[in-house]
């Protein structure tokens, strides 16, 4: 069990993220981790332990002000416990960044098929997987496309917040047989895998169903028709 966080607004991104990952400490306890896009860039910071590790590394970075940002607190499944296994993950160029709550069946299937594609892994987990998916997908694809063509290929459970550092005007979140909420507020939105993370910003909250995929934007939301393979 993890507990994901995403925020896509107008405000300052890592603040929020944090608090959200206190509220959700309990879901995991082994590290954390958190990435913030800004001007097609990308900060991110992981630790060990608990949140208030991952907070102390942070005290410098008053600078982070990104409007869209992910987080993560980690209950290890797949790797040991180490900041190389932390989330958030992101693909050989550095350009897609996600974090996951879930296991990833069909993993060393697709992790073998993407080595001799020449992608180069940092971690020892099935999430990171995904991450060049997606990199893969997007030499053909737009980044919407991309990551549903990619979740298409995944068997497994997941609760899924991805961000793309060239278009650092969306966001895109997924579920299937993971719990997922969107918090709907005026110019942004917020993803947790728990409405604790959620009620100090709003009390307007859409649960995610299984194999839903959502796009948001400051200004709107939308969930495409889309069934995952378990759904299928």
């Amino acid at each position: 069990m993890c507990g994901i966080i995403g925020y896509i607004g107008k405000q300052n991104a890592l603040p929020i993220l944090m608090e959200g990952l206190k509220k959700m400490e309990y879901r995991g306890y082994d590290s954390a981790g958190v990435a913030v896009c800004k001007h097609k860039s990308v900060f991110y910071e992981k630790a060990l332990g608990k949140i208030a590790m991952l907070e102390e590394k942070l005290l410098n970075a008053d600078d982070v002000k990104g409007t869209l940002g992910i987080g993560h607190s980690r209950w290890a499944t797949h790797g040991g416990v180490t900041e190389e296994n932390a989330h958030p993950h992101s693909d050989c160029k550095g350009e897609i960044w996600l974090v996951h709550n879930g296991i990833i069946e069909n993993h060393r299937e697709l992790k073998n098929e993407l080595l001799q594609k020449g992608h180069r892994f940092k971690s020892e987990t099935d999430t990171e997987v995904i991450a060049h998916l997606i990199e893969e997908e997007l030499g053909g694809a737009p980044f919407e496309d991309a990551a549903r063509n990619t979740l298409k290929k995944i068997r497994g459970t997941y609760g899924l917040c991805i961000m793309y550092a060239k278009e650092p005007e969306k966001l895109i979140a997924a579920r299937n047989f993971s719990p997922l909420l969107l918090g709907i507020g005026k110019g942004e939105y917020f993803v947790a895998s728990d409405a604790s993370a959620l009620l100090a910003h709003t009390k307007q909250i859409v649960y995610l169903d299984d194999g839903e995929i959502a796009v948001l934007t400051r200004a709107k939301r939308r969930i495409p028709a889309f069934y995952a393979q378990g759904n299928l």
